[in-house]
């Protein structure tokens, strides 16, 4: 998956990134992780949501 992931990024040009964000869940307090690929311009923006 990731090679795939990694293929497309490269194909798709270079302002694309992907991003990581670690979640913690209301009900149980377990940390869950969320990722996307988002434009280079709208990280910030992906990181400093709730």
């Amino acid at each position: 998956m990731a090679k795939k992931v990694v293929a497309t990024l490269q194909t798709a040009g270079k302002s694309y990134t992907k991003v990581i964000r670690m979640v913690k869940s209301p009900k149980t307090g377990a940390y869950t992780f969320k990722e996307n690929i988002v434009h280079v311009e709208q990280v910030k923006n992906f990181l400093a949501k709730k």
